[in-house]
């Protein structure tokens, strides 16, 4: 495929997009809000002056650019950053990350990847420099910043060999994106070697900023008083847990017969979308729920809690005992353990952490996380975990030991863009 052809497609799917957004809508309304944006449309006002784009598709990127954006506030105290996303909670992710920089962190959607709308979106911002976080290459956005001479960077990058295999079908499409792109700070040696099989000029091994993100102080308090809701009650989190698994973890929970009295299973599924859905599955199994959402003061005695809420992750890890981190007992490729490692919490995972590959298994390695089969044996390992406090001591500090052997790539990273682009 090239470039040419992509973009026909672009608009041949662009109203099936759009419908697929309005629909999206019906549960989120943000996905109805800033629609010109995601077409290449602002208002006419002048163009702020930038110096940083960059773009984070949604929260967990988002939340990975923190350490990066304060970095560049920092080492660049004139400069400002456009943060881009293209989901409503990644935008309000955002918008609550870096609130009190004020006007010198300003967001927008990226448009869509069509190169009429990408060339009106780089008009208006007119960012020195592109920075794309982790897995974001989009083909029409890098050429119109070759096109402009924008130089693009590809930081935090990874690559999966499934998703290598993926962009090696497109061809041309993909490689010749890989090519233009300036500079990449890759995550791990083995994504470099894939993202140069690509064609990228310069890959550079940065290491995972996602180690450098700190939980603000407001976050770890709201953690401090959840945990004071849950009074003793031992508290096993399921994080960010995506379409089926929470049937196959609750039906696990429910056969224990062994859990500690009064154990607590707390829930947070990966997408709001799907809060009304999960409450209905608790519900299903003749459970008691206490969505987040609700809570008061008083303690939790409900069997289940529901994090039916935004932004607040660290704080669900700061409370719990031990934490499953989602997407991983069904083949979804997993999600980031890093900062329940941080913390200093017990891991679980299940056997599909493709997209976390190399964080993952070094965590295993390390101690701190343990990779289970299925949910009966997920469920199973968290009981032992709950009921033996000097085990969960040792499985957490070295879960912390290991996240803390790998900061530093924000600065790694920070410093290789000074190079190329000062």
């Amino acid at each position: 495929m090239n470039r040419t052809l992509y973009s026909f497609l672009w608009w041949l799917a662009l109203p099936i997009v759009l419908a697929r957004l309005w629909w999206r809508g019906r549960k989120e309304p943000g996905y109805r809000a800033q629609w010109a944006e995601r077409l290449g449309f602002y208002p006419g006002v002048p163009r702020v002056p930038l110096t940083f784009m960059v773009h984070a598709v949604s929260v967990g990127e988002t939340r990975a650019a923190q350490p990066l954006v304060e970095a560049l506030l920092a080492r660049w105290p004139d400069s400002r950053v456009l943060l881009t996303h293209m989901t409503p909670t990644g935008r309000a992710t955002g918008r609550a990350l870096f609130a009190q920089h004020g006007a010198r962190v300003i967001q927008s959607y990226l448009p869509y990847d069509t190169g009429f709308m990408v060339r009106r979106f780089l008009r208006h911002f007119a960012p020195r420099i592109c920075i794309l976080m982790e897995t974001e290459v989009w083909p029409n956005l890098i050429a119109g910043c070759a096109a402009q001479r924008v130089p693009v960077a590809l930081v935090n990058a990874r690559l999966s060999e499934r998703s290598l295999r993926r962009g090696q079908r497109f061809g041309t499409l993909m490689s010749g994106a890989a090519r233009a792109i300036t500079v990449v700070a890759a995550q791990t040696g083995d994504d470099a070697a894939r993202i140069r099989s690509l064609g990228a000029p310069k890959v550079v091994v940065t290491g995972s900023i996602k180690f450098d993100v700190v939980p603000p102080q407001a976050v770890l308090d709201t953690g401090a008083r959840l945990r004071e809701r849950f009074k003793e009650r031992p508290v096993f989190l399921c994080a960010s847990t995506r379409e089926g698994e929470e049937s196959l973890i609750l039906d696990a929970w429910t056969r224990l017969q062994d859990k500690p009295q009064r154990a607590l299973l707390a829930i947070v599924p990966r997408h709001p979308q799907r809060f009304d859905e999960v409450a209905q599955l608790v519900r299903a199994r003749g459970l008691s729920l206490q969505r987040r959402s609700e809570m008061t003061g008083a303690a939790v005695d409900a069997d289940v809690l529901l994090g039916d809420s935004m932004g607040e992750m660290f704080a669900y890890y700061a409370a719990c005992d031990c934490a499953y981190i989602g997407g991983s007992l069904l083949p979804l490729g997993g999600q980031n353990l890093i900062e329940a490692c941080a913390l200093g919490k017990p891991v679980l995972v299940g056997e599909h952490t493709f997209n976390f590959l190399d964080a993952t298994e070094e965590a295993v390695a390390a101690g701190g996380a343990l990779r289970v089969p299925d949910a009966d044996s997920l469920a199973a390992q968290a009981v032992r975990l709950l009921c033996d406090a000097h085990a969960r001591t040792q499985m957490g500090a070295a879960a912390a030991a290991f996240a803390s052997r790998h900061r530093g790539a924000t600065l790694r990273t920070v410093e290789l863009l000074q190079q190329e682009f000062d």
